[in-house]
């Protein structure tokens, strides 16, 4: 994923627990009853997130809640429910927005930085504060967040106080800003931001899933608790693992089983530094850790990558490598649910060592619970091809499932197979088709 989690307490006083990550995974806990969804006009305060994993989405939550703790009329409100118009009449925002890719807007804001941030309005009776959401090792750190506050203040608003980065889970940042909203509400009793602690799973079984192949080695690992049952999960969620060699920012995996099926399974890549040393975590999880070894690990629902309304759609499943993982969750979902108008496009290197779970999606072609399975090997040919060259080879088929009600899900890496999969939607289905599916949450991406 995009953004980490950090889970060191702050023991300040304003109670704020763990770091921007750590908040983050609280959304696997009971959902705060904030109002949303409502007309932006229906309260003092709106708290305005774009997020791309939930993140800015929880925080937004927690910020509203906390307004609420001092009396004060407060709503969270997705950006993508914002127009000019909307902003025109408010007064008063806190805006809480992440960064996706290298300085874009997240899906949930594209819209809106494409639309309002082109237009010109006059917001002198804004009143704002920015709480940009970030990480340090891209180069445009906090783009958008930086691009909206700008947006702002060039244009009349007044900033409530300096805008706050927060770089993959900064303690302090979010203890600022947790201050800052605090004096605004009046009132030091926060709400609980604290995340649930990992708890001791281990390795039950280990498989190197593309033997010889080109690329780095990919694991698919098979995990339960030491003690306890499994934990409830969707199809979307993720796992957070906590290296030994790094345990301030756990690495987040898409789960690629359902709780049914006894385990939680993940794809992992092993990841090689520069100096040729294995990555923190996925060294631990591929390599070093014994079936002996505590894993410390935690799940985090994912609710932008659920099923939820779209689980009685077809499913059009886009992905490469281990955006398996997440895709192959979707698809056994609604396999079980006896939903057979599955469509996957996958993309890998070679078929010959990277045809991942090749026995398992043959076989659910076979039995009809796939209606269709189209691949694409980059290396098998002089000319590579790509998973976003399927799009537009079954372009008609596509836009005949979309017509038909299909969601889209996009599971895979950020550089090349993201955008050149939007790309081709858009080529295929049109620009304001691509978009009218996305605010209707019918296309969803889970990228990193």
């Amino acid at each position: 994923m995009i953004l980490t989690i950090d889970p060191v307490r702050l023991g300040s006083a304003i109670a704020l627990s763990g770091g921007y990550l750590a908040m983050c995974a609280a959304i696997w806990r009971a959902r705060p009853k904030v109002r949303r969804a409502a007309p932006p006009g229906s309260a003092d305060w709106l708290v305005v997130y774009a997020t791309q994993t939930g993140s800015a989405e929880y925080l937004a939550e927690r910020t509203a809640a906390t307004m609420a703790t001092g009396g004060l009329s407060a709503r969270a409100v997705c950006m993508s429910e914002l127009d000019a118009g909307a902003l025109h009449s408010a007064t008063r925002v806190l805006f809480i927005v992440s960064t996706y890719g290298e300085g874009d807007a997240p899906d949930s804001g594209a819209r809106f930085a494409a639309q309002a941030m082109g237009s010109t309005p006059d917001l002198s009776q804004l009143h704002y504060a920015v709480l940009a959401l970030g990480d340090s090792s891209y180069t445009n750190y906090c783009g958008f967040g930086r691009a909206l506050d700008g947006w702002l203040a060039a244009h009349g608003a007044t900033p409530l106080f300096d805008r706050i980065e927060v770089d993959r889970g900064k303690v302090e940042a979010l203890a600022e800003w947790q201050h800052h909203v605090g004096r605004l509400a009046g009132t030091s009793d926060a709400p609980d931001w604290e995340a649930p602690g990992y708890g001791d799973w281990r390795i039950a079984s280990r498989v190197l899933m593309n033997p010889g192949s080109a690329g780095a080695p990919l694991y698919r690992l098979g995990l339960v608790p030491f003690d306890g049952a499994l934990p409830d999960w969707e199809a979307g969620d993720l796992a957070q693992v906590s290296a030994p060699l790094d345990p301030d920012h756990p690495r987040e995996y898409s789960i690629a089983s359902l709780r049914s099926e006894g385990e939680l399974a993940l794809m992992v890549r092993l990841q090689r530094r520069e100096d040729g040393t294995l990555g923190a975590a996925s060294g631990w999880l591929g390599v070093h850790a014994l079936e002996t070894d505590v894993i410390k690990l935690r799940v985090r629902a994912h609710q932008r990558f659920r099923l939820n309304g779209n689980a009685a759609r077809p499913l059009i499943a886009i992905g490469n490598g281990s955006g398996l993982a997440g895709l192959r969750a979707l698809i056994k979902s609604r396999i079980d649910a006896g939903n057979g108008d599955n469509w996957l496009l996958f993309g890998e290197r070679n078929a010959a060592h990277d045809y991942l779970c090749r026995e398992e999606l043959q076989g659910w072609l076979a039995a009809s619970h796939l209606a269709r399975l189209d691949l694409a090997f980059s290396r098998d040919q002089s000319t590579p091809r790509y998973v976003q060259h399927l799009v537009r080879e079954h372009a008609q088929e596509l836009r005949s499932w979309v017509e038909e009600g299909a969601a889209i899900y996009v599971c895979g890496s950020l550089q090349g197979m993201a955008g050149g999969v939007h790309q081709a939607l858009v080529e295929v289905l049109g620009a304001e088709k691509v978009e009218a599916m996305t605010l209707d949450a019918r296309y969803r991406r889970d990228v990193y």
